[in-house]
Formats: C-alpha cells, structure tokens, sequence
C-alpha cells in the first residue's frame, strides 16, 4: 500500500504571490499548500487577480511586455476586462501564477520589485544571455530561471 504525501509549499511564498494577485480579496481563498494552488489554478484566477498584477508592474504598462508575462496579448486583456467575463482559463492562470511567483522570488533576491523587473526583462549572463522573461514560455524555462534565482538567493552564482 502506497501513500502520497504532499510537501509543503513554504507559507511565506504563497503569501507574496497571492498578494501580488491582490490577496484572498480578490483570489476569494488563500492557498496554502501547492495542492491548493492546483485546485485554484485549475478553477480559473478571477480576471481581477490579473488586474491587479498588471497594475502593479512596470514592466507591462501600456501592453509592453504583456503576452511574454501573461501569455495572452494586451488586446485579449482588454476584452476580457468587460464585466461578467469569466474567470482566468486554466492556463492563463497558470501563465499568471508562474509569473507572479518568479517575480515574488526575484523581489526576495533583488531586494526591491523595480531591480526584479529589471532583471527579468535584460539578458543575464547565468542563463546563457538569455531574457527570464522569454524563458518563462515554456517549462524547462521556467525551471531554469527558478533554479538560476535559488542559486543566487543562496550566494552561488556559476
């Protein structure tokens, strides 16, 4: 008889991505654990959760940027936004949460979200000259960019 345990998110970057999403507010629970964000991913992010983020970020103002974060263009954004539009689909949710979670960790690393932005969006050494930003489009990107993160949280920089 097998058991599947489920290991724990840590409960301090949950809660800096949610509050990037606007909070249990806007997201109407506040996950915690990875399962939870699953299941909140899954359902659909309220289009508010994207509102907020989108508000609070330099780097998307005016549309700049916006469908390398998000994946969905500005244009589909601004449809969305008319009310009683459903939620987020499961994977413009999952874009919205991998996004929000790189930036929350970059914060932590960088000291402030402005150095954050700045780094996701420049070409970085560690990651072969490569833009974080256009390395979140795909899983192994995503990975890359979490991993070089830890390195550098951790003082490792090669």
């Amino acid at each position: 008889m097998s058991t599947t345990t489920q290991q724990p998110a840590d409960a301090s970057d949950l809660t800096r991505v949610t509050d990037l999403l606007g909070g249990p507010d806007v997201l109407r629970t506040c996950p915690s654990s990875q399962l939870d964000v699953h299941r909140l991913l899954k359902t659909g992010l309220p289009q508010k959760a994207l509102d907020h983020l989108a508000r609070t970020i330099n780097l998307v103002k005016g549309g700049r940027h916006f469908e390398d974060a998000f994946g969905m263009t500005y244009r589909t954004y601004q449809r969305r936004k008319a009310p009683g539009k459903l939620p987020l689909s499961p994977e413009q949710s999952s874009k919205t949460w991998t996004f929000a979670r790189i930036l929350a960790k970059a914060t932590e690393v960088f000291g402030t979200q402005d150095a954050a932005e700045q780094w996701i969006s420049e070409p970085v050494m560690g990651l072969d000259r490569q833009i974080p930003l256009e390395l979140l489009q795909t899983p192994a990107g995503v990975e890359l960019v979490n991993a070089f993160l830890t390195r550098l949280e951790y003082g490792v920089y090669t």
